[in-house]
């Protein structure tokens, strides 16, 4: 089985991108996290990846005119490295049917909740409304990504019970953990042709096929 080339599109700290990247170097997974793609002169993630030796490259979205010849630049770039599958992580980019489109079904996500629960926050924001909501139990999803915020056929969930001595922050420690367990589960199940899409809803092939959702099981 050949091996996918990942491309991963960061504007923050990083920690995904640095969780993907030790999580492609594992046998078997057959995927490699290739280059990374940020938009922001400063982020953290770059260095990072200069750590990880991982090729990056810097597209400042400011430097365009429009959404469109940004994301048209960016799809050049991917396809000039050969990269089968695109990995969001922490990228503060609303990206539109230019770039959808070009990488359908081969574009993930990663969210600090279970969508469709919460969708259309971000960062600190979603787990703030989690505790103002009383909810017992959130989580991430690894989604798939279509032209809709937070909307994609669902890959990976894992959950984990919300604490009455949680803050917003200590929810963020423990829901990020789980987040790169996720992503990583995702990834592995890609590279080795094991997602098969149905519309709205992911199929996960072969005999073992519940994995990814009995690793997901609530726990505290």
């Amino acid at each position: 089985m050949s091996s996918v080339n990942i491309a991963v599109l960061a504007s923050g700290r990083g920690t995904n991108f640095e969780a993907l990247v030790h999580a492609t170097r594992r046998p078997n997974t057959h995927g490699e996290v290739r280059l990374l793609v940020t938009n922001i002169p400063d982020a953290p993630v770059l260095k990072k990846a200069e750590l990880e030796h991982v090729p990056a490259m810097l597209i400042p979205h400011r430097g365009f005119k429009t959404r469109a010849e940004f994301e048209q630049a960016l799809v050049a770039e991917l396809n000039r490295h050969d990269i089968g599958l695109v990995c969001l992580a922490g990228f503060m980019r609303i990206l539109s049917p230019v770039f959808v489109n070009a990488f359908a079904d081969r574009i993930m996500n990663i969210h600090p909740s279970l969508l469709p629960a919460f969708a259309g926050l971000q960062g600190m924001q979603v787990h703030a409304a989690v505790m103002a909501a009383g909810v017992k139990v959130t989580g991430c999803t690894v989604h798939f990504v279509n032209t809709d915020v937070d909307a994609g056929p669902i890959i990976v969930q894992r959950a984990i019970a919300v604490r009455d001595v949680d803050t917003p922050e200590s929810l963020a420690l423990r829901v990020l953990v789980e987040e790169h367990l996720a992503y990583a589960e995702a990834v592995k199940l890609f590279c080795t042709g094991r997602l098969k899409v149905e519309g709205r809803r992911v199929r996960v092939l072969g005999d073992d096929a519940g994995r990814a959702v009995d690793e997901g099981t609530t726990h505290a």
